[in-house]
């Protein structure tokens, strides 16, 4: 059978990590590498992870002049006239954006005039491609700029992907919505939306504003919409109104690794809490579960990993209900740093607000760590073994976290049983389902 010729859209992808979004990006793109002809556009890529098989397109790393060459051999016209409704329309977005933390209000409003600017005078990327376009990528992706970052992206992809042959265009999240609504209207290929967070998570169920304009107005005109869970899959459905007959969720993997196990260098258990400090990870119930564990089990000492514009608050929060002594905070760690805490760690925490997916909960499960869940997360449709309860219920999430930390017997079976869920769980089987959408939606 003739591979199917995949042109990705990506906005993070290693070394530059935000979230879990470059971790994913990179896990899903080895596996289906192996099963499709793989080409993917990144704003920044480094030649540390390159993929065999797959043709990684950096554009800090792009040849100006040579593109600009390859255009005029291919007599790639460029419309400057756009009369499609679904590209048009969206200039019209009321815009606030700012991908996971939150901003001061004098930020906002230097953020909101530039794009107002930009999106009521020219939404539509330009015909032509700048030096400016590529050295803006050379910096941070997020930040104050970062709708011009993303005009940019478009502009500059649309132009590599019309020297590219391809039978369809996947995107992942947001930030490369805008690029593959323009390149599907260029090339008449069919959209795929891959959706790993959702404004809805990030700033709330009922959020209305640019972000989530964007992705409702995408989600319209895709072909078909591959969300991370169940969970997502409701949330697209019931709150974005689009219609479940595109709509395929598609569980995550993780990717395999050595674990290990390293000696604490205290003698009390170890709670972790890893993920961006904002409020939809829930680290403010992180404090108040860690509150009530300690009033029964006061020989713990609990981690907070991770940096978000919460971090100043917890702290204080933590010194106000006089645990500070009793909480870490490591601000902003690397995998090695992060496998470090894991093969640590005596129970693992995520009381995330919404939680599309989750997988540092899966990391923590290949370490042997029990988890402790949240039941308004992917994660634990396929983690059925781990212990969960609803965010907001901090006394069943301590009352989990305390029966972990006393009861040897029942930790040895969550573990274990958590450790057979893993079994399951693979970006190779991810890869798969993920080509029969192809072939059985699109008719590819």
């Amino acid at each position: 059978m003739k591979k199917i010729n995949v042109l990705m859209l990506g906005w993070e992808f290693p070394p530059v990590v935000n979230g879990g979004l470059g971790i994913a990006c990179l896990g899903l793109a080895k596996a289906l590498s192996a099963i499709v002809n793989l080409s993917i556009i990144v704003p920044q890529a480094s030649t540390e992870y390159l993929i065999e098989q797959m043709e990684l397109i950096g554009l800090n790393q792009i040849d100006l002049q040579k593109l600009k060459t390859d255009l005029a051999a291919r007599e790639v016209s460029v419309q400057t006239n756009f009369s499609d409704e679904s590209i048009e329309s969206i200039s019209f977005i009321p815009v606030d954006f700012y991908p996971y933390e939150n901003v001061s209000s004098e930020q906002q409003a230097v953020i909101n005039k530039s794009i107002k600017r930009t999106v009521t005078e020219n939404y539509i990327p330009k015909p032509s491609v700048t030096a400016e376009d590529l050295a803006t990528f050379s910096g941070d992706l997020y930040g104050d700029d970062i709708w011009t970052k993303i005009q940019q992206y478009a502009n500059v992809a649309s132009k590599v992907a019309s020297t590219k042959q391809f039978d369809l265009i996947h995107a992942h999240d947001w930030m490369t919505f805008a690029a593959g609504l323009q390149i599907k209207h260029e090339s008449g290929k069919p959209l795929v939306l891959h959706i790993h967070s959702l404004e809805t998570d990030r700033a709330g169920i009922g959020s209305r504003g640019g972000v989530f304009q964007l992705e409702q107005h995408a989600m319209n005109h895709a072909d078909l919409i591959i969300p991370v869970s169940n969970y997502t899959a409701s949330v697209i459905q019931h709150h974005y109104g689009i219609n479940a007959s595109k709509v395929a969720p598609v569980h995550n993997g993780v990717e395999k690794v050595e674990t290990f196990k390293t000696e604490k260098p205290f003698p009390e258990k170890l709670v972790l809490f890893l993920g961006r400090l904002t409020g939809q990870k829930g680290p403010s119930y992180f404090l108040e579960i860690a509150h009530k564990v300690l009033q029964n089990y006061p020989n713990v000492r609990f981690v907070v990993a991770g940096t978000g514009d919460k971090l100043k608050g917890l702290i204080e929060t933590s010194a106000y209900k006089q645990i500070g002594s009793r909480i870490h905070f490591t601000g902003f760690l690397d995998r090695e740093k992060v496998y470090e805490l894991l093969s640590m760690a005596d129970v693992y925490c995520m009381p995330s607000v919404s939680e599309p997916f989750g997988i540092s909960a899966l990391e923590a499960a290949q370490f042997g760590v029990p988890c402790v869940i949240s039941n308004q997360s992917g994660v634990a449709e396929v983690l059925p073994s781990a212990l969960t309860a609803d965010f907001w219920d901090i006394s069943l999430m301590a009352r989990n976290i305390f029966s972990l930390l006393k009861d040897e017997k029942l930790t040895n079976e969550v573990v274990t049983n958590t450790l057979k869920d893993l079994d399951n769980i693979s970006w190779e089987h991810a890869a798969e389902q993920i080509v029969t959408l192809y072939q059985s939606r699109l008719g590819l």
